[in-house]
């Protein structure tokens, strides 16, 4: 079934300077190897595009507590202080990538937080 990703992680992030740190964090070890299959480098740069993040994306796989840790490089502005553009800071960042979508096997959905998926298998329920 195709979910969003707030149905089976959620994030913490930060802001230094020009770049962001995002952490996705699996609410269950069981989502962890969906998520991390999916949410690639490339995942992530076509979530956040050219404009948003102008540097490199990093990934840091941290296994034994079902986490990636995404470092953004160029993803402020020139960094929070030196920006207009509020909706740039970290938060907000972490927060889109919520909204992305992933598949994770039908016998899962016990586990899953927030909407539902439709009983169709149509992918996510709009709140």
């Amino acid at each position: 079934m195709r979910v969003t990703l707030r149905s089976v992680a959620h994030t913490r992030c930060g802001d230094k300077g020009n770049t962001s740190n995002i952490a996705v964090i699996a609410y269950e070890p069981q989502f962890y190897p969906h998520i991390k299959r999916a949410l690639t480098v490339q995942a992530m740069r076509a979530i956040y595009n050219e404009q948003t993040v102008r540097g490199d994306i990093t990934r840091y796989d941290v296994d034994g507590l079902g986490v990636l840790n995404f470092v953004l490089d160029g993803a402020l502005g020139g960094g929070v202080s030196r920006s207009l553009a509020i909706d740039n800071y970290g938060k907000a960042l972490a927060s889109a990538v919520l909204r992305w979508e992933l598949d994770v096997p039908d016998d899962l959905a016990p586990l899953l937080r927030g909407p539902q998926p439709t009983k169709e298998g149509s992918g996510c329920s709009k709140t």
